[in-house]
């Protein structure tokens, strides 16, 4: 029997390819979103331990639980505090390097560019950056830059340049400088370490000691010490921690590499859960379900087709059980092929994916046994399950009824028991999506304590869906071909056609709402991904504007408007705003101490709105005001004004007395970061600069970018400013743009994905619509003929055909577009709502290409049936009927 099986899938491989697509496309989105989500978690934890270099485990300071003095005395810690030839006596320590930084200005004759100086390391390889050319500094009063600076300074290795801290001074008041300082590398981020400064340069230990105003390198302050430990196998022993754990300082502690990633990766997920993974696999899933309804359509035509060849099995001997496993086997067999395809599709898509870093620079293809087992063993599950019901009908068929002309046509209605079911479904979905909604309003931030909660509010609200889907799903039966009958009413007044196609779609509702839920469950899916997609993009737009206000920021005490006009004319550059700044101390707020303040002078209020990414609303700004953030973006903590009135210290006498205070009336409006060496910047009119109340320590320019432009990238936009701005010696320029557009390409990478999900909207439309028009006309030989004979036109007939696909294709569109705007919505709000004020959008423009994409689709899959239809003759029909 096996073997007769076999045949018989050869001779109908034609009928078998459609749904063997099907299978393949569900289980490569599955495949592929294991390999997406161990692709974005590889390279999440390997950006979030970018600083450990080639290290494995760090020593950094615990600060939980301690006094304000411990605190302080903790991040006071110096080189000599670690005992550095002590650590590297240790047994089983391979490699030391202390972390230490400060922000310096690299000169050129007369160009200028900020960035960050770092310890290096007697092994390069531990160091967060990588060596690109020439040799990491070994020596006194030697450099390696990042490869842009030494492009904009016009600089190789062997060249010598000046190093200025920005902060440190000398005894005389003077800033600090090392001279004739020789570049001997440059310096690589493909980890992104210190993407917020344009990359890292790399110091000799003199330079370090210099730049921070230290008397030697021992007394340089340090943040961390990284670790290369001698591995047994996977572990690091016991002896050598608690030996390293000893000569620490106070408050610090040891932290593996695993560790730390791993804490990074569960912070974003949710306790251990990636709910990106969680969110497209929900959709994996959905897929194939999809396929299940268009493999039963496809087994539904086999076993229609097959009847004779049924029948003489039967008389020849053949058991209603050997037709039953040959079915199952013939499906179990297309499963398999189908699976193991659709795995090494998937893996395909994500290794070009990662090869041309469409998702995100620098990630990786990851395999999991994930990847190959569920996909495989799901799909072959799925199509065996979708395949039951063809198996009964095939047992079903007497010789005596298989060898005579029957109709198939399904008149029962689906039971009291489906109905129940399916609202019952339906409402425990909703109950659980609201409940879902509930516990997110009443989970405030993201500590670690909510974290269980936030995760099972996300997998309630999955859940909810899914039960509201499957419930809708299951009733379809009901309304599904109520709408196409009521669309059907409207459109057969077109005429004969149209009146023929209204009447086939009642014939057997089973069957339309099986075709139907097909397509509705893949444009829900494509609704649902754009949908969400949008909305989060915009909720993360919004909410980044809160946290980083502005894309670009420069400070130094001689930039000029010329520098600041020529960064306006920057490519990708929008706005600016060129102001003076002074830093003084708050006073009078809940903060446990006074807040150093940056205040920067406007001429109005609309400079400040044209350069932020924030809505300011009415907001104006008075000869007394200022305007001020709602949180302070050190520390999070909410900044409070009695009476609405703050007072700022801007002069003190040498005894500390506040000699000159300045009071203003506090506007609050809630954004965050805009110069990371302040807790909060405000805005005044400028007017308090030009008559003494303020005194300009510092020039600010702030810049508002477009890297949607043409031609226009983040690392362009960033070098041409550095390059603009390179005639000043003090100029720093730091910038969240980089996150910013990161997560930006992130969304537009989940978009892409949506191609695929398309193509499984369009290749549903194309087979499952097809199927069911196959089988109809199979099931209306009779009736097809009669018509020819009474005078029914070949083109009345493929056009009553075409109008059937398209009454089923845009009312199941439509259901769906529906569907999954409100799905979107919902994961959206679940997943996003901590993070800030979610969007609900409509996604007009990608509803509308799906929504066409279906009826096109439909068209297409409407002409193999037509050419079959009236490819026999009416005589010859009527007479095999």
């Amino acid at each position: 029997m096996w073997s007769i099986t076999l045949k018989l899938m050869r001779k109908t491989k034609r009928m078998l390819i459609p749904a063997g697509i099907a299978i393949m496309i569900g289980t490569a989105f599955i495949a592929s979103t294991f390999l997406f989500g161990n692709a974005m978690g590889d390279s999440l934890a390997r950006q979030m331990t970018a600083m450990f270099g080639g290290a494995n485990y760090a020593a950094t300071a615990n600060v939980d639980g301690l006094s304000d003095k411990e605190i302080d005395k903790a991040y006071s810690v110096t080189v000599g505090d670690f005992h550095v030839d002590q650590l590297k006596a240790v047994e089983g320590v391979k490699a030391v390097r202390v972390a230490s930084e400060s922000a310096v200005t690299v000169s050129s004759d007369d160009d200028n560019v900020s960035g960050e100086l770092i310890t290096g390391a007697s092994d390069a390889s531990m160091l967060p950056v990588r060596i690109s050319q020439g040799s990491q500094p070994k020596d006194a009063n030697e450099i390696a830059l990042p490869e842009q600076t030494a492009k904009t300074l016009g600089v190789n290795v062997g060249d010598t340049v000046t190093l200025t801290s920005r902060y440190a001074t000398t005894e005389t008041g003077g800033k600090t400088k090392a001279n004739d300082v020789r570049v001997v590398g440059l310096t690589a981020d493909p980890e992104g370490a210190y993407s917020f400064y344009g990359g890292a340069i790399v110091g000799s230990d003199n330079l370090i000691a210099l730049m921070q105003g230290a008397d030697d390198f021992n007394a340089v302050n340090a943040t961390a010490v990284y670790f290369d430990f001698a591995m047994d196998g996977n572990t690091v022993a016991a002896k050598t921690l608690n030996d390293v754990q000893k000569l620490l300082p106070a408050h610090y502690e040891l932290s593996s590499r695993q560790n730390v990633s791993d804490e990074a990766v569960k912070s974003l997920g949710g306790n251990g859960t990636n709910v990106v993974t969680i969110f497209l696999m929900c959709f994996g899933v959905l897929a194939m379900f999809v396929a299940a309804l268009v493999i039963a359509n496809t087994f539904q035509v086999l076993v229609a087709q097959r009847r004779r060849t049924l029948a003489l099995l039967r008389t020849i001997g053949a058991k209603k059980g050997q037709l039953y496993r040959s079915v199952l086997f013939e499906a179990c067999a297309l499963g398999l092929i189908s699976s193991v395809l659709g795995v090494a599709f998937g893996s395909l898509i994500m290794w070009g994916m990662c090869a041309g870093n469409v998702i995100r620079q620098g990630m990786r293809l990851i395999f999991s046994w994930q990847v190959f087992v569920v996909p495989i063993i799901f799909g072959i599950i799925m199509t065996m399950l979708a395949a039951l019901g063809s198996a009964r009908s095939a047992t079903s068929v007497t010789p005596l009824e298989a060898l005579r002309p029957i109709e198939l046509t399904d008149t029962k209605r689906a039971g009291i028991v489906r109905a129940v079911l399916g609202i019952l479904m339906v409402v425990a979905g909703i109950a659980m999506a609201v409940f879902s909604v509930w516990r997110i309003q009443s989970t405030n931030g993201g500590q670690t304590a909510q974290a269980n909660e936030f995760t099972m509010a996300v997998l309630i609200a999955i859940a909810g869906a899914a039960l509201i889907f499957l419930g809708m799903v299951l009733t379809a039966v009901f309304w599904l071909p109520a709408l196409m009958k009521g669309a059907g009413t409207l459109v057969s007044l077109a005429g004969p056609s149209a009146k023929i196609a209204h009447g086939n779609i009642q014939k057997n509702p089973r069957r339309i709402a099986a075709t139907g839920a097909a397509l509705l469950i893949g444009v829900t899916l494509v609704s649902t991904i754009a949908t969400g997609a949008a909305s989060v993009k915009q909720t993360m737009n919004n909410t980044l504007a809160t946290r980083y206000s502005v894309d670009v920021v420069a400070s130094g005490e001689d930039l000029t408007q010329g520098m600041a006009d020529k960064v306006a004319g920057i490519k990708g550059v929008t706005d600016t705003v060129y102001a003076p700044a002074a830093s003084v101390t708050l006073n009078g707020t809940d903060a446990a101490k006074p807040t150093t303040v940056l205040l920067i002078g406007v001429k109005n209020i609309d400079q400040v709105k044209h350069v932020m990414r924030v809505d300011l609303g009415d907001t104006s700004l008075g000869a007394d005001d200022v305007l001020m953030p709602s949180y302070n973006a050190q520390t999070g903590k909410k900044l409070a004004f009695a009476n609405g009135k703050a007072e700022f210290d801007t002069t003190r006498n040498k005894n500390g007395d506040m000699t000159r205070p300045l009071t203003l009336h506090v506007t609050q409006r809630d954004y965050r970061r805009i110069f990371d060496s302040y807790g909060a910047v405000g805005f005044v009119d400028e007017r308090h600069f030009a008559n003494g109340d303020l005194d300009t320590t510092t020039h600010m320019l702030l810049v508002k970018a477009d890297t949607d432009q043409s031609g226009t990238s983040v690392n362009d936009l960033y070098d041409g400013i550095q390059s603009a701005l390179s005639k000043s010696a003090d100029a720093a320029v730091s910038g969240p743009i980089a996150e910013r557009v990161t997560w930006a390409q992130m969304i537009d990478s989940m978009m892409m994905l949506m191609v695929g999900l398309i193509a499984v909207a369009v290749l549903v439309a194309l087979i499952g619509v097809a199927n069911t028009l196959s089988l109809s006309v199979i099931e209306r030989t009779r009736e097809s003929a009669t018509l020819r004979a009474i005078g029914m036109t070949r083109g009345q007939l493929r056009a009553s055909l075409a109008i059937e696909a398209l009454l089923i294709s845009l009312v199941s569109g439509i259901a769906g577009i529906l569907l999954g705007t409100l799905f979107g919505w919902l994961g959206a709000y679940v997943v996003f709502s901590l993070y800030g004020t979610v969007v609900f959008p409509f996604e007009w423009g990608v509803n509308g290409i799906v929504l066409a994409v279906a009826a096109v689709a439909a068209l297409l899959a409407s002409i193999a049936p037509a050419r079959r239809a009236v490819k026999v003759p009416p005589v010859e029909a009527l007479a095999e009927a």
